[in-house]
């Protein structure tokens, strides 16, 4: 009971920007789930994509997005400014959806998936900086988790809505793309309307913080953390490869989507907690934990494609999800100088995405090559590694 009331004590005391950011995470994360959740199986059985082309645009097109960071973040450094560029972001993610929609063959759906990727990098390091620029110091961890959460709300609410449309609609993938477009619109206005960007004291205007001398400032605790970070993403791949895998199961194309639903049920509810964790303990040890989870995710999914396996490992793979995104994002804020927050997130995200891009190609080829089983081993081996070289840092 004493966990419970604390943990309202810091939601009553978290700012509204926090609430407002959230939920346009949310809008937009309907709009964008909606369509992902299904994008790998309209890949495959409409446009007759291999799985090593999905593993290649999905890995990308997500490393697109954290190569974009560099310089949303250098630049909203630079201004003093990040509303700006985080609604152009939101924008262009919104207007992309479409694409999808319309169409016909891998070429179109690369387009689409790489410029609303780059609408999730512009707006991604402004976005967190203005996190980190809106909330107490104290309340930090708690702030970026609780983004996380409403976030991963709309990571669920997409996957239903796409569910529901798709019995609906006979599999009318298309249909579904077109919907996908109204929440992302809702966001733009949203985060246009609802957000007073807050007065930067720390501005570093005129000033280009890609120079030596000021990246210095940066500081070793800081460059860790970017490296642990992309030790951390050469663990992972695309969760593209957890809707194939339940397509292997036998699941209907249909009701494929619900697995990212239980996965991120799990990443929503788990998200905030350890962000307010997050502020009280060490953080390795909650890496370390993050880590194991990621292990035993793979480890169930290599050993077993039947729907209930599949579930279970999904939901430990949103649980490392709720465990570590947050806080990475806490890591990285309290590692790095005030005015070269969005700078220290591009940056951070950059290594991220080359590990991220590399650890989803390779997936591909081991699926095509080995089978899913051999792709989830080597994610197992991954993590093992990450966790050896978290451990003997420490």
């Amino acid at each position: 009971m004493k966990g419970e009331s604390q943990m309202e004590r810091s939601l009553h005391h978290i700012p509204s920007g926090i609430w407002v950011l959230g939920f346009v995470s949310l809008l937009m994360d309907i709009s964008s789930e909606m369509i992902h959740s299904l994008l790998p199986l309209f890949m495959v059985t409409i446009l007759g994509a291999s799985t090593v082309a999905v593993g290649f645009v999905e890995g990308l097109a997500e490393s697109l997005a954290l190569v974009v960071k560099v310089f949303s973040g250098t630049l909203s450094d630079y201004w003093g400014k990040r509303k700006g560029l985080a609604l152009f972001g939101y924008a262009l993610g919104a207007f992309t959806k479409p694409l999808f929609a319309v169409a016909s063959g891998i070429g179109l759906v690369l387009t689409a998936r790489l410029l609303d990727r780059v609408g999730k990098g512009v707006r991604g390091a402004p976005r967190d900086a203005l996190v980190a620029d809106i909330a107490p110091p104290h309340l930090r961890g708690a702030a970026f988790g609780l983004r996380q959460s409403l976030d991963t709300v709309g990571a669920i609410l997409g996957p239903l809505l796409a569910v529901g449309l798709m019995l609906l609609w006979a599999n009318d993938f298309r249909a579904v793309f077109w919907v996908a477009f109204m929440p992302g619109l809702m966001a733009v206005g949203l985060l246009l309307f609802g957000i007073q960007e807050p007065e930067h004291r720390h501005a570093s205007k005129g000033r280009n913080p890609i120079r030596w001398d000021i990246l210095t400032r940066l500081g070793s605790r800081y460059w860790w953390v970017v490296g642990f970070g992309a030790i951390f993403a050469l663990a992972r791949f695309s969760e593209a490869f957890l809707v194939l895998r339940a397509q292997q199961g036998g699941i209907p194309v249909a009701l494929v989507p619900l697995v990212m639903v239980a996965m991120n049920v799990i990443y929503a509810g788990s998200a905030y907690p350890f962000g307010q964790l997050s502020d009280q303990m060490r953080h390795t040890k909650l890496l370390s934990l993050g880590l194991l989870v990621l292990i035993a995710a793979d480890m169930v999914l290599a050993t077993n494609d039947h729907w209930s396996a599949v579930l279970v490992g999904v939901g430990l793979w949103g649980l490392h999800l709720g465990i570590t995104q947050g806080l990475l994002a806490t890591m990285v804020a309290d590692s790095a100088p005030a005015d070269l927050r969005g700078t220290a997130y591009g940056f951070f995200n950059l290594a991220s995405g080359v590990a991220m891009l590399i650890a989803s190609v390779l997936a591909g080829f081991l699926w095509d090559q080995f089978g899913a089983s051999f792709t989830f081993y080597a994610g197992a081996v991954s993590c093992g590694i990450a966790l050896m070289v978290l451990t003997l840092c420490r």
